[in-house]
């Protein structure tokens, strides 16, 4: 660290939302020149404390300084102003727009009140490949271009419009290792530069590859600050959550137990296939069966399960479902053959944000059994609470809005909206990413006592460990390719890497 003064430091920061008391008594504090990570289950506070540094939400009680002088911040453009920025996990940006326009929004460099094109064209280019070691085409669209590197665009606004402090909020969760090895580069260098990093993660992989220090919260509350060097990964685990990892040990045995259960072919893809999309491929699930896909981002993992479910139409051979026509041509059909899916995009293809957690409990419920049979308020009522209890939603409020959730119980709630359908297949895509150890293990657990009652899984994640875990068998794809199947004694991390690699 640069300095021992801190350039931000909040001190006992309070927040209450009706029924909810998000924050009690936290401390932060971030120093120049440093990475710093803040770690917690989901619910813990993390996104509620970044929230209220960058004026989203108001204080109720505490204070927050720069510069060892108080600072109050109503909006994002004041906390801007004060210095500090945020890059999201979603990239908040306008993939319509150029490189350099989205770097330069509502800051243009004008001339006679017009715009200087060639002028931000050259500065966006340079802020790119001097500060960020990115040697793109700013004059392209933004949506030319991967996730990664857009992301690294958001930080070049937040750099353009002078931050001392740089909030990261789950950078890389939508990121392959290549691409999370350049942005770490890039974050090295902007700590070389003196730039003070809030780096919030789920990854502790990440977060000891590049933190100096770490805070962790737990219940909304602060438990800690600590040198990342000098804690161990069990205490770090150990303290975010709370408690002993018992689901985490019960689940090797568990799985072992559910493989009795396997039973006939459910559903069968023979040269399934989409143009650009996935080349065709064989894949059969048994019921009671949990059948992993594991591969590197973009390999066709996705693009595969939207075949099961009919989102995507295929061009070459046949889906069949026992105890239905032959082929799955839409959701509709999908959901009427008793196929649920859970979308890796929860904010874009699963929540409906204004709507409480009932509401968006009974959603698939309902749709089955059609609008003009209503579900009664009593009912509602009763299976959100049944499925709250069921699994573990917090906070335990089915009038809670669900975009007020963190995204661990956002991601329950789809589950329970589904579980509701009572699906003879399920379709997990990423259920897991960008939540907790805690909420992982309890989705993983969840899944295994599901398949012993018989239902199937076709389960995608981009932990190998994860996919190991819970699958019965695992298909691995490469390049838009299933290149192999993995059971039995072979299916282990190593032998999916070789397959992944070509190996």
């Amino acid at each position: 660290m640069s300095s021992e003064k801190p350039i931000l430091q909040m001190k006992q920061i309070h927040k209450r939302f009706p029924g909810v008391k998000a924050l009690s008594g936290v401390d932060f504090r971030l120093f120049p020149g440093e990475i710093h990570a803040l770690m917690g289950e989901n619910g813990a506070g993390k996104s509620t404390l970044i929230k209220v540094l960058t004026g989203v939400y108001s204080i109720d009680e505490g204070q927050v300084e720069m510069n060892g002088a108080p600072i109050s911040v109503h909006s994002p453009l004041e906390s801007q102003a004060a210095g500090i920025s945020t890059v999201y996990q979603e990239v908040n940006l306008c993939p319509n727009l150029t490189v350099a326009e989205n770097i330069f929004i509502g800051r243009e460099p004008r001339k006679f009140g017009r715009i200087q094109w060639k002028e931000i064209n050259s500065r966006a280019a340079w802020l790119l490949s001097e500060r960020l070691n990115l040697h793109i085409d700013v004059t392209q669209p933004l949506h030319m271009y991967s996730v990664a590197v857009q992301q690294l665009v958001a930080i070049a606004r937040a750099l353009n419009i002078s931050a001392k402090v740089l909030i990261l909020d789950e950078p890389t969760s939508s990121l392959d290792r290549s691409e999370v090895a350049q942005l770490f580069g890039v974050i090295r260098k902007l700590k070389e530069d003196g730039l003070a990093i809030l780096f919030v993660t789920h990854f502790l992989d990440q977060m000891y590859e590049v933190s100096d220090r770490v805070t962790i919260l737990r219940n909304g509350e602060f438990v800690g600050e600590y040198m990342a060097s000098g804690l161990s990964r069990l205490d770090l685990v150990l303290k975010m959550i709370g408690k002993e990892l018992h689901l985490l040990e019960e689940l090797p045995s568990l799985a072992e137990e559910y493989k009795e259960t396997i039973g006939e072919e459910l559903a069968v893809a023979e040269g399934l296939g989409r143009r650009g999309a996935i080349e065709p491929f064989d894949l059969a699930i048994r019921r009671g069966e949990v059948v992993g896909l594991a591969g590197l981002l973009g390999s066709g993992r996705t693009e595969a399960a939207r075949l099961f479910f009919g989102a995507d139409k295929a061009d070459s051979g046949k889906l069949t479902v026992k105890g239905g026509k032959e082929g799955v041509h839409s959701p509709r059909e999908a959901i009427d053959r008793r196929i649920a899916f859970c979308s890796e995009n929860r904010k874009t293809e699963g929540i409906i944000g204004d709507l409480t957690v009932r509401e968006n409990i009974i959603l698939a419920l309902q749709a089955t059994q059609g609008w003009a049979k209503t579900i009664s308020r009593k009912r509602q009522e009763e299976l959100a609470e049944q499925y709250i209890r069921l699994l573990h939603i917090n906070p335990p409020n089915p009038e809670h809005l669900i975009k007020n959730l963190s995204g661990g119980n956002q991601q329950k709630v789809l589950l329970a909206r589904w579980l509701l359908t009572e699906p003879r297949l399920f379709i997990l895509d990423e259920p897991t990413r960008g939540i907790d150890i805690g909420a992982k293990a309890e989705i993983q657990k969840l899944v295994l006592s599901l398949s012993r009652q018989g239902m199937s899984f076709l389960f995608i994640s981009s932990e190998l460990e994860e996919v190991v875990r819970v699958s019965d068998r695992i298909a691995v794809l490469r390049d838009h390719r299933k290149v192999k199947e993995i059971s039995g004694k072979e299916m282990n991390q190593h032998e999916i890497m070789q397959a992944i690699a070509g190996g």
